[in-house]
């Protein structure tokens, strides 16, 4: 690809983001569309994250992932310290992953 290219798809990324921002916060929205479009950085999260977690591997490695994070939920539901919720995911994966 040349330099050219990659710079001219770069300038219409950027373009296109900043006339959608432009657009879109003249929009006033109310009532329903307005609580659904609140939805969404949560659910686009919660997307990312199970994508990321049954992406690749063996079973095995997609299990242990798995039991990571179901560690961080508990823990971040029952009101853990962030930090404490993320070394108890992580030492739940590692930890399985050397008996796995």
């Amino acid at each position: 690809m040349s330099w050219a290219a990659l710079l001219a798809l770069a300038l219409g990324a950027y373009l296109l983001k900043a006339v959608g921002f432009h657009v879109l916060s003249q929009v006033r929205l109310g009532g329903p569309a307005l609580s659904l479009v609140q939805l969404l950085p949560a659910s686009l999260l919660a997307a990312l994250i199970a994508l990321q977690l049954a992406d690749g591997g063996d079973a095995r490695l997609v299990a242990t992932r798995v039991a990571g994070v179901a560690v961080g939920s508990v823990a971040v539901w029952r009101r853990a310290p962030l930090i404490m919720a993320l070394l108890a995911a992580g030492t739940t994966a590692a930890l399985l992953r050397l008996v796995v």
